[in-house]
């Protein structure tokens, strides 16, 4: 019998990765050096675009209870009175995009993974592997095992091995905010010098990213609750008002591209392959689309880490993450600045989305759908 595909970490990326790819008729086994009840202590919100429900549900693993849908999403620009506004209805779809716990859709995914017998093996890390003519030795933290095909889900771009590297100098302030008024399902993206802020529905509360320059970062994560909220509001403008805060947390922004995502008999996915800046919420929607389109090019496959349709899956994912990449970096660089002619063009640029039907319908279809839109 050949040997499974091998998939390191089993954080949502990685049991979703494994039910796409045990349905599409592969065999798989997934290890992570963490307990499986350390992976469920997950406390990161995700926002997920539709295309990432519609590929959860094929998956089995929609938990439409608990998500919160955005029916619409405004933009705007601190100092500025352009603003525009997306609109699910407008697209004809019942929601944009959904707000939802990391450790929800985990257990979601879990159950899937184990009424289908996926193997999974807790607290087993991988210490090394070396690719061989048809298979690819692994070092596991007991055991040596062989592998068709390795799958990194887990980690985050080196240095070294990046083609691609921006250090935005921002952290992220990310907390959970309770609004003066019922938010409506109404998601806000605000621009200003400083960096991005979203506000995005989470139950009856906001899960908020809020974009600081780094030397600001600390202060702000260790001020007290009022000073951290008078700030908030500050920037936002009026655009709501949050009255409480909790769970608050930070982490530094940057863009990081692998030069290769896949070598002899091994194939880098989400994280491991590209970290982008939170703005627009990308990340991990870019990472299901790397699952699904791995799980299509090796469909039928007899030998899933054959080099030629490793270089086939690099190829078709080429587009949607070069183009989900310049989009993010575009957006924080394009927005974050004090210049005022760009200020005046990014101002036109939203009264332009506004007045267009098709040019929002173009932005939403290519935030939702990633590459998979085009043209």
């Amino acid at each position: 019998m050949a040997p499974p595909i091998a998939i390191i970490g089993a954080g949502p990326l990685g049991l979703a990765t494994a039910l796409a790819l045990s349905r599409r008729g592969q065999a798989v086994e997934i290890f992570d050096a963490r307990s499986i009840a350390a992976t469920q202590q997950d406390n990161r919100t995700l926002a997920l675009s539709h295309s990432s429900r519609e590929l959860l549900e094929l998956l089995g693993a929609w938990p439409t209870a608990l998500a919160t849908p955005i029916t619409h999403i405004t933009i705007s620009q601190q100092g500025g009175f352009a603003r525009s506004q997306l609109s699910a209805a407008e697209q004809r779809l019942p929601a944009l995009g959904y707000v939802l716990g990391a450790s929800t859709l985990h257990a979601a995914l879990l159950r899937q993974v184990q009424a289908a017998g996926i193997p999974l093996h807790e607290e087993t890390r991988l210490d090394s592997s070396q690719p061989e003519a048809a298979c690819i030795e692994l070092q596991l933290q007991h055991t040596t095992r062989r592998a068709r095909l390795l799958l990194r889900c887990e980690g985050f771009v080196p240095e070294q091995e990046a083609t691609r590297i921006r250090d935005y100098d921002q952290h992220a302030l990310l907390c959970r905010a309770t609004p003066a008024a019922p938010h409506q399902n109404l998601a806000h993206e605000r621009f200003t010098a400083r960096g991005p802020i979203a506000l995005l529905p989470f139950g009856q509360d906001y899960a908020v990213v809020w974009t600081v320059p780094a030397q600001e970062a600390e202060g702000l994560l260790t001020a007290p609750e009022a000073e951290w909220l008078g700030a908030l509001n500050g920037a936002l403008g009026g655009l709501a008002t949050l009255n409480s805060i909790s769970e608050r947390a930070h982490h530094p922004l940057g863009l990081r591209m692998r030069r290769e995502i896949t070598a002899a008999r091994c194939v880098w996915l989400g994280n491991a392959a590209q970290t982008l800046h939170p703005v627009a919420g990308q990340g991990f929607n870019l990472a299901l689309r790397d699952a699904w389109e791995l799980a299509d090019t090796l469909t039928g496959a007899t030998d899933p880490g054959a080099p030629e349709l490793l270089a086939r899956y690099a190829a078709r994912r080429k587009l949607d993450r070069e183009g989900a990449a310049g989009f993010t970096d575009l957006l924080v660089r394009g927005f974050s600045t004090h210049n005022p002619l760009i200020a005046g063009l990014r101002g036109a640029g939203l009264t332009a989305l506004e007045a267009l039907p098709p040019l929002r319908h173009f932005v939403a279809k290519r935030m939702i759908y990633g590459a998979r839109a085009w043209p």
